[in-house]
């Protein structure tokens, strides 16, 4: 059987460019050489393409900052540039190699066709999950594992996403969304609307952003103040919610397309306060509990509004969907939904699929049948009146 190359995108122009790079070393490291041949590009911070020398290899949190250093220490513009044909192709995207410019006909370039069968993009935050890759994807008319465009701009954006949810009777928690230029201009003002509205403490979260990067807990008014300016150094745009007083941290995996599946939920009892970067990625005291110690009831319940939350994004493929659960009442909020969690094999998605049956390997052959079938879906559709 003809092997499927499958080319795995990563890296990208965000704040979770290393988080990146784990997700990316797991997913090589466990797709089945009989059934693919995977193609690295890699995204470097700065938005440039190249066909890696080789694939990052760090996956638990103590290799990625290293992996990190050694990716920025590697310039995109030494090795073989890539650029996307984003137009229906035979050729996926070109190779540039310039390294042996200086050797050919008047130091001309050597240009490469490489045709991929499908992309896994394995991308976390903007310019990577939030719809402009995917746009570029459906331009070249590509397969690719994971959301549309619609879905991932709303999945990326909290404020957006709220609204969707609300719109479809979601339970969510009550918040505001304050635009960075608003914030600057009347600090007081603003201030005093979020203390009035929502009350202390509060999260307060860039729009745009995922891995908790730029999320503060505030719980008086110099730390709304200081968790403001830090948010709005991310982000146009603000969103700040209300706390859930004494909140578990609920996490439930979905996959599928049109008729999406939910895994078990699982719980997390984080290092820290909250379930920050640093909490994630940095030190080991976080602890996870797969399957959450729910009643069974509330297990359906959560996998239901997962299904419901993931259906009403529009998502396809994969997505995290994490709640947030007051631990007197047992009131359930859903928090949001994650288009491209993070997916190393101690990711918290596929773990708990695994818990669910499906393992780390065989999640991958589902994720790239699922854009393969997605894709076959939208050839049928008719792009002429005629």
């Amino acid at each position: 059987m003809k092997r499927l190359r499958v080319g795995v995108l990563y890296g990208g122009r965000s704040g979770e460019h290393e988080v990146s790079l784990a997700s990316a070393a797991a997913v090589f490291a466990h797709l089945d050489r009989k059934r693919y041949e995977p193609v690295a590009i890699r995204i470097d911070k700065e938005g440039r393409w190249a066909i890696a020398d080789r694939p990052p290899t760090a996956m638990s949190a103590a290799e990625v900052i290293e992996q990190a250093r050694l990716e920025a220490a590697r310039p995109v513009r030494s090795g073989r540039e890539v650029h996307l044909v984003a137009r229906p192709s035979e050729e996926t995207i070109l190779s540039i190699d310039r390294r042996t410019a200086d050797k050919r006909d008047q130091g001309q370039a050597v240009v490469t066709g490489l045709n991929l069968d499908a992309i896994f993009p394995v991308l976390h935050g903007p310019y990577g999950e939030d719809g402009t890759i995917q746009g570029l994807l459906e331009l070249a008319n590509v397969p690719y594992v994971g959301a549309g465009v619609l879905a991932s701009a709303v999945g990326m954006d909290k404020a957006l996403m709220k609204l969707v949810f609300s719109a479809r009777g979601l339970p969510v928690c009550p918040y505001r969304v304050v635009l960075r230029h608003d914030w600057t201009s009347n600090r007081n003002g603003v201030q005093a609307e979020l203390e009035r509205a929502l009350g202390f403490p509060m999260f307060v979260k860039p729009a745009n952003l995922g891995s908790s990067v730029g999320i503060s807990k505030a719980k008086d008014p110099a730390s709304l103040e200081a968790a403001m300016d830090l948010a709005g150094s991310f982000d146009r745009k603000i969103v700040v919610e209300a706390a859930v007083a004494d909140a578990r941290e609920i996490e439930c995996a979905v996959l599928g397309n049109d008729a999406p599946s939910a895994s078990v939920p699982g719980e997390v009892v984080p290092s820290r306060e909250f379930y920050d970067y640093e909490a994630k990625y940095i030190d080991d005291g976080s602890k996870i509990f797969i399957p959450a110690d729910l009643p069974a009831a509330t297990a359906a319940e959560i996998q239901r509004l997962s299904v419901a939350a993931f259906q009403a994004i529009d998502c396809a493929g994969l997505a995290r969907v994490d709640f947030l659960m007051e631990r007197a009442t047992n009131k359930i909020y859903v928090n949001e939904v994650n288009t491209i969690p993070g997916f190393t094999t101690i990711s918290m998605y596929s773990k708990l699929w695994a818990a669910s049956g499906v393992e780390y390997g065989a999640l991958l052959d589902r994720l790239i049948a699922l854009a393969l079938e997605r894709h076959t879906e939208k050839q049928q559709l008719r792009t002429s009146v005629t």
